[in-house]
This record gives C-alpha cells, structure tokens and sequence, in this order.
C-alpha cells in the first residue's frame, strides 16, 4: 500500500461509458498543434485559456468540443471523502466540520482501486490525508467460505434474507463474523439463529415491562435513578447477591466491550453481548428475579426492578450498533429521560470503570455450580422437569451457609428443589445420609449436595421402564442367537458374521447392565 503511495505512476483515466464525471478536457480545433487541447473547469474557462494564448483575432477561427469519455469511476469515487462535503468551497460548513475524516472502513479487495485514490486525491487537492485509520473487512462468502457466484447458484440475496429473518439478524450476523485478515463466511443458519436471539430480546423486554406495567410515574421514574444518579458504584453493596452479581458482571462486559471496540475488534464484542444477555441475565438473573418479584418483600421487589432495567438498558446501548432496530423499539418503551435522551441511538455510551464486586461473582458461581450439580443429577437420573426434590446442603462454615440461605428461594427455584424439602447444614455437625440411600454432589471444597434417592425416583416407574427395557433387549439378543446357530450361518459373507456376533456381544453387556440396574433400583426401594 505505501509502495503505491510513494511511487504513483500515470493510469488510463477515460472510460466509454453513458455515465459518470465527462472528463473535463476540451479540444482546439484550428490551433497550431493537431491534438491540441486544454484541461478546465467549463467551456468559458477553457476559452480563457485559448484568448490567452492566441489572442481574440485568432480565437474566433478556432472551435472547442469537450471529450466524450468520462472519468475512470475510481478516479471519479476518489473524491467522495471531500466532494460530498462541499469542495471546493472552501468555506462549506460541512468540509470544515467533517474533513478530514478518521476511519475509512472497507473491504481489502479495492484497497488500491479505491482507497489509494482517495489518499492520492485527498492530499492533491486538499493537502490533508482524507482519514487517519484504513479498516479493512473480509470478502461475504456462503456458509462453505465459496466465493458467491450466480454460476454456483449459491448467492445469498440480502433483500430476500431480510424480508424473512430481519435487518438486525443480518446485521449482527455480517458484523459479529468479522475476523481480522479473514473473510466472512455466512449461512442462513447463522441468521436464522441471530433471529431467534432478537426473539430472545424481545422477550426478555416483554418481561421487563410487564413487571413495571402497573407502577405510578413517580416509581417509573425511580427505575431509572440508578443510571441518572451516576451513583451505582456507590450503591451496589446495598443489594442483594444476585443483584451484586449481575451489576457486576454488567459493569465487566462495559469495560471489555469498549476495549475491543476502541481496539477495532467488531466480532468478538457483539458475541460478548450476546453471551451474556442469554447465558447470564435471562438463564440465571431472570429466572432467579421471579421469586423476588412474585413474592411479598417490596424492597426486593423495588431493587429486582431497578436491577432488571439498568441492565436490560446498559445492554442495549452496548448491542445497538449490532441490532439498531430492536434495540431502539425496545428502548423506547423503557424508564429513561426522554429530554435528555430522545433515542438510543443519541444516548450516551455507557461508562467505564464503574464497581464490579468480586466477592458476589466468587459466591454466586458457586450457587450456580451447586445448581449446575443438581440439574446434571436430575437428568442423569432422570427426574421428570416439573418433579421437585429434596435436598440436604453442607457448607464448611456458619457465613457461607447463612449467605446461601438469604438465597433459598432462588436456588430452590433454579434446581427444582421442594422448598420444604431443603435442608442445610455445617460439616460435622450435621448428619448427612449414608451408603446409597443418597447421591453425593462435591460441588466446590467447602459446599457439598446430598439428594436423597426416594425424592429423586419414582422407584414403581423406574422399575417398569428398566423392565421394559430389558425385554426388548433380550428378545433381540434371542433373535440374534438364533441366526448364529442357524446351520450354515457360518458361511455367510465374514462381515455379517462378524458384525452379528459384536451385536450380540453389545446386547449381551445391555442385558447385564440392566438386570444390575433393575437391583440397584429394587436395594433403593427397600432403603
């Protein structure tokens, strides 16, 4: 790129075309010179310059014509930075304003056509470099990262894919899969799955709104303190743990986003956000708010609400680059200065460096591992979803265990535990169950989980799907059995018989196991 910049060379500037820039050349016609022509603004400047060579007696023999061709559109393109602002009027409020400009963002494929051209015009009639940062994109290409062609019939039409999956799904897909130096695959999948997380938004939006429906105006506007205020950093100690927790994880994804982004990194943000508003706010912030906001404590239910909306509005701001159409719908209906900030897209970033509390991280990923601990014995066993259960919790301290208990409803809430049936308690001094008679969860050192087998079984049940399941099984090692003995089996094709014996071996092993699993059961039962 610089080695063009530091030895431009002469390039053919005319093209035949019915459109563009008609190149500002006139020729002389009955002048000294057989091509004699000269280059001006319009014909009157033109003229100026033929009187002044050849005097008025002479130039009234002599004729201009203007050339037909135009301008090379890359030639024409190449003053786009400064043209489209008033040039050459110096004094245009626009060029003074906005040129130079700062970031160029493209895509490598015309970096000389015409980003060189830019720089090469902008320093030639201006004498200033038209940006300071050349941002350079990869290539679209199909899901398989095939250039898109109308001979492989794998075009993508982005008109047909909006009309289907949206702007924003688009959108966020083309941007979040930008990778420096790479070119950017793209599927309809990927933009269907982008479409399902606006639906995502939306809905987390609905929920938000729909537990602030019937406030007064003046509690609306209490919503939205925590950000006016400026003093959340102030006031994060006086919430709860998952408050604390979300605040804080919303105050870390401000600090990393704005980096990548300071840092040109376009991709990597918006899945961050992404990542978050699914995995943490909704799956666990969300889940864990309705035991607050559906229960009888006003204080919890006033910060829940607080929390809710300074996260839901911090989010958006950071996704509307991403999703500008969603995230403004959504916004619009939400608690917020609407003098001071008419539309997201005018609204202040943001800011940095606001309090991130690292203890309630620390504690409420351990609730979260506890969680994650009974949901994978709950499959493992598979207790029906809507089935609750019992549970013992053993801490290795007094403080831990009271800072969990303040939490009880929401961990009985997000494991599907009988708030009735939760029990806690301090290693040794608690007794906790022995032998099988419960399943032993070491979720973390100092927090273990005891699940007693009666909740997690319906032991009639499981006994009648294990039998069931062994009767399959044995009919079908019988079926297999048969065609071993079978005389003259054993000249059939060496494959078939191979695989006929590993089948029988596996369903052998099935048999056993099953017959093993229905005396487990049948011990538990007793138990």
């Amino acid at each position: 790129y610089f080695n063009w910049m530091e030895n431009i060379h002469d390039w053919c500037v005319s093209r035949q075309l019915w459109w563009g820039h008609r190149i500002p050349v006139w020729h002389v016609d009955g002048g000294d010179e057989a091509s004699e022509y000269v280059v001006a603004i319009d014909e009157e400047d033109a003229m100026s310059k033929v009187l002044a060579r050849y005097g008025d007696e002479r130039a009234k023999s002599i004729q201009l014509h203007q050339e037909e061709d135009v301008l090379d559109t890359w030639f024409s393109s190449g003053l786009w930075p400064f043209a489209t602002l008033g040039w050459p009027d110096e004094s245009s409020g626009d060029l003074k304003k906005f040129y130079p400009n700062t970031v160029l963002e493209t895509g490598y494929d015309i970096l000389f056509f015409w980003v060189a051209r830019m720089m090469m015009l902008g320093h030639g009639l201006t004498d200033k470099s038209p940006f300071d940062v050349i941002y350079l994109h990869g290539l679209v290409r199909d899901g398989q990262g095939q250039k898109m062609s109308k001979t492989k019939g794998n075009v993508i039409d982005p008109l047909e894919v909006i009309s289907t999956l949206g702007t924003d799904a688009l959108r966020y897909t083309l941007v979040t899969g930008v990778t420096p130096g790479q070119d950017v695959p793209l599927s309809l999948e990927k933009v269907e799955a982008n479409r399902n997380f606006a639906n995502k938004l939306w809905n987390m939006g609905r929920y938000i709104l729909g537990n602030i429906a019937d406030l007064s105006e003046s509690d609306l506007e209490s919503l939205s303190t925590l950000r006016e205020s400026g003093d959340i950093s102030g006031r994060i100690s006086e919430f709860r743990l998952p408050e604390r927790w979300i605040l804080s994880r919303c105050h870390q994804l401000v600090g990393e986003v704005s980096a990548k982004l300071e840092d040109y990194n376009f991709g990597e943000p918006g899945t961050q956000i992404y990542e978050f508003l699914w995995d943490e706010f909704a799956d666990w912030y969300i889940e864990a708010s309705k035991t607050r906001l559906y229960g009888s404590n006003d204080e919890d239910k006033v910060q829940t609400r607080q929390t809710l909306v300074y996260v839901l509005d911090t989010c958006l701001r950071l996704l509307h680059p991403y999703m500008p159409f969603v995230t403004e719908s959504i916004w619009q209906r939400m608690p917020h200065n609407k003098s001071a900030e008419p539309a997201l897209i005018v609204a202040k970033w943001p800011a940095e460096g606001l309090a991130v509390d690292e203890a309630a991280i620390g504690r409420f990923c351990r609730l979260q591992g506890l969680v994650r601990s009974i949901r994978n014995a709950r499959a493992e066993y598979q207790v029906e979803p809507a089935r609750k259960i019992a549970a013992l919790l053993v801490f290795s301290s007094q403080g831990e265990m009271e800072a969990a208990k303040a939490e009880a409803a929401a961990i009985a809430s997000l494991a599907k535990i009988d708030p009735d049936k939760l029990s806690w308690g301090v290693g040794g001094e608690v007794d906790v169950p022995q032998g099988d008679s419960a399943v032993r969860l070491i979720v973390s050192d100092g927090l273990e989980a005891y699940l007693p087998m009666k909740g997690l079984l319906d032991f009639e049940k499981e006994k009648a799907r294990l039998e069931k399941q062994l009767a399959r099984a044995e009919k079908d090692l019988e079926g297999l059995n048969r065609r071993l003995d079978a005389p003259g089996f054993a000249k059939a094709p060496p494959k078939v018989v191979e695989d006929t014996k590993r089948g029988a071996s596996e369903l052998r092993e099935k048999v056993d196991a099953l017959k093993r699993r229905l005396e487990e059961v049948a011990a538990l039962a007793v138990n």
